[in-house]
């Protein structure tokens, strides 16, 4: 009833929120997307996008759907490479941004280990603007991180959202008085995309709290001690979006290989354009 061809077409759509982002992603033109989305929504009777001119967004029935899909897609794969034969050896430097740390990132990194059990998989978790320095040096294989900024096309895109900003319940940020920000250090790109639209909104902000671990600035947002920038997808628990600040934008994640790919790194980054759909949602 489902193809398995049409259900990657449609988690790729889920994931991007673009029929072209999608297209360019799985290598086919932006009206194979469209049919592979219509003759899924024929098979399940039900509409899986609200689209318009400038924006596409999962119905319920789509998000039901993102379950189902991701489940059909893992059996087929371990189908395909049982009967393969295959079996993928070596070593693999894989560097995750802190973004990831609350997500369901583990699940997908247990399957593969569970599917691949002989690469000796090294995980490194660090922020997105040091994640590529650390590829640029030949010291990372594989990075899932944010895109340095507009322009930034490396690698293939896996998800995009919005950004806002967060804080504790509650929290009201004074017009009259300097923002009060809980930021990573540099080169954090989170860091320098919430100062540099405070900069260019001309309001005046202080630093209330610097953290290299995500953890770290959830404890201090859930404190009150300022406001941070955060993906909208991802909202930890117990803080909320606080208005009355310039937009932020949108920010897109990102994977992307070194110079020396390998069979581990193709199978890591398959299976995490596979199950994208899981970054978005805490663990």
């Amino acid at each position: 009833m489902y193809d398995p061809v049409q259900l990657r077409t449609f988690l790729t759509v889920a994931q991007t929120l673009s029929f072209t982002q999608a297209a360019a992603r799985l290598g086919v033109r932006q009206s194979t997307v469209s049919q592979h989305v219509r003759r899924l929504e024929e098979a399940t009777g039900r509409p899986l996008f609200l689209r318009d001119t400038h924006s596409v967004e999962l119905t319920e029935d789509g998000e039901a759907l993102l379950g189902f899909a991701r489940s059909i897609l893992e059996a087929h794969e371990r189908a395909t490479a049982f009967f393969a034969g295959t079996r993928i050896r070596g070593r693999l430097r894989f560097g995750a941004s802190e973004d990831f740390v609350l997500t369901r990132l583990p699940e997908i990194l247990e399957s593969f280990r569970h599917e691949h059990p002989e690469v000796e998989l090294e995980l490194s978790v660090e922020l997105s603007g040091t994640l590529h320095e650390r590829l640029d040096a030949g010291r990372l294989d594989l990075v899932l991180a944010k895109r340095r900024g507009d322009g930034d096309e490396r690698g293939r895109l896996v998800w995009r959202d919005r950004m806002v900003w967060i804080g504790a319940e509650g929290l009201r940020v004074d017009p009259d008085r300097p923002v009060p920000l809980i930021v990573f250090p540099p080169p954090g790109i989170t860091r320098a995309r919430a100062l540099d639209v405070l900069q260019a909104d001309g309001r005046p902000w202080r630093i209330a709290c610097t953290s290299g671990s995500l953890s770290g600035l959830i404890a201090a947002a859930r404190a009150g001690l300022g406001v941070m920038a955060h993906t909208r997808g991802l909202i930890p628990p117990g803080l909320v979006r606080v208005s009355g600040l310039p937009d932020l934008g949108t920010v897109e994640f990102a994977l992307l290989r070194g110079p020396r790919s390998s069979a581990a790194a193709e199978a890591l980054a398959a299976a995490i354009l596979s199950g994208a759909d899981r970054l978005t949602r805490a663990a």
